[in-house]
């Protein structure tokens, strides 16, 4: 097994972690999973909560710019929607095969001297699934993602009792810094999302939006591709420290990986 362990971190560097956003940031998002994601959550809508199909597409734009997404907005709205079966329907069908071994991104997180994590509004079962297909498994120590924000959700009695945390809200981002362990002025946080960028710099995490040329305010970084990481950023590698014991272990996460490699359906 490839667990990506790096050997040192760099004591040099202003950053002792870095953060990554998963969808459309570690894979581009024109490969087209985010519109296949669009069409599965239109069919939810029209198939487990009987919405007229013409009136799909315009109800899951204004749940997701009201409540941050479809399950968050139906839950505030009362309809009881489990999150496994919704995320078992709006992700199951998504054409996984889209997604490519990418070597290049591989060898760049492998020379990342530092902690590395994901931090996604997705469920754990499709961010592990995006990071099998990318030929990333074993290279983040953790995954922070739905069920870290929402943990008491399965508990509720009611819909609307525990509101869905998902980003760019603040309690979000409290949420992943603390899961994290990490002082958020020395983490680098990188998220194609300028909403969720905006909500990082306010807890003080240096940010860096990716998928963009122009620079922006909200973000103290800018790149148009992640794999411009260091040339664009190279004080992620500056210095390095005999003594540091700082390592990435893979195994707990590729454990999981092989548990849903045979439970998760992927539909091409």
């Amino acid at each position: 097994m490839d667990s990506c362990n790096s050997s040192l971190r760099a004591s040099s560097s202003p950053f002792d972690c870095l953060i990554f956003d998963l969808d459309d940031t570690l894979y581009s998002s024109s490969i087209g999973l985010g519109e296949a994601l669009k069409k599965n959550i239109d069919d939810f809508l029209v198939e487990k909560c009987g919405f007229p199909e013409s009136k799909a597409s315009s109800l899951r734009v204004e749940l997701f710019k009201k409540y941050g997404s479809s399950l968050a907005g139906l839950r505030a709205l009362g309809y009881d929607i489990d999150a496994d079966d919704y995320h078992s329907f709006v992700h199951g069908r998504l054409p996984y095969d889209r997604i490519k071994p990418d070597h290049q991104l591989r060898n760049l997180i492998r020379s990342i001297p530092q902690r590395k994590i994901i931090f996604t509004n997705s469920d754990r079962n499709h961010a592990l699934t995006c990071l099998d297909r990318l030929g990333l498994n074993g290279c983040f120590e953790q995954i922070i993602c739905f069920e870290t924000m929402n943990p008491k959700l399965a508990e509720s009695t009611r819909p609307d009792e525990f509101p869905v945390v998902l980003k760019p809200s603040m309690e979000a981002m409290r949420i992943a810094i603390e899961a994290a362990e990490v002082d958020p002025r020395r983490t680098l946080f990188l998220d194609d999302n300028v909403r969720n960028i905006t909500a990082g710099r306010a807890v003080g995490l240096r940010t860096v939006l990716v998928g963009k040329t122009v620079k922006s305010k909200e973000a103290d970084y800018v790149l148009e591709n992640v794999k411009n990481l260091a040339q664009s950023i190279s004080e992620v590698w500056v210095g390095g420290s005999e003594g540091s014991n700082q390592q990435v272990n893979g195994t707990r996460i590729d454990i999981e990986l092989d548990s849903i490699r045979t439970t998760t359906a992927v539909v091409a």
